[in-house]
């Protein structure tokens, strides 16, 4: 499995990059949100966990750049966005893409290193489907 991690924070990172790897995974770290948007459109991921607040752009916008490459539906397949900001606004956009969200810190480390790998079935998003 191929992961990319988007994440500014340098510790978040490599410690997320190091606990996949020694699950199998192919990993690759890219600070920056606008550099991680030409990686997604030249290469491909089976997932992409996003942070929200990066330092040049938002995690949204890496996601609305990456309509060129991949529909809604791979999109709320291959994005996991993580956030130290969680809030109903957050959740409720993340819910128009599909997206999974894990608030930072993590309650349950391995948990999330397991939601990383095996994807939306496990997510904690909350459904905002008023059907």
């Amino acid at each position: 499995m191929k992961i990319l991690i988007v994440e500014d924070e340098p510790l978040i990172a490599r410690s997320l990059k190091k606990l996949l790897e020694k699950k199998g995974c192919l990993v690759v770290w890219e600070p920056t949100g606008n550099k991680a948007v030409e990686i997604i459109k030249k290469e491909s991921f089976d997932r992409i966990i996003c942070d929200l607040m990066l330092q040049d752009v938002s995690g949204f916008d890496v996601i609305e750049d990456s309509k060129e490459r991949y529909s809604i539906s791979e999109i709320g397949q291959k994005f996991i966005i993580i956030t130290a900001y969680s809030s109903p606004q957050v959740l409720q956009r993340a819910a128009k893409y599909g997206c999974t969200v894990l608030s930072k810190p993590f309650e349950d480390l391995n948990e999330a290193i397991e939601v990383f790998i095996r994807g939306k079935d496990l997510g904690t998003k909350k459904e905002t489907d008023e059907s």
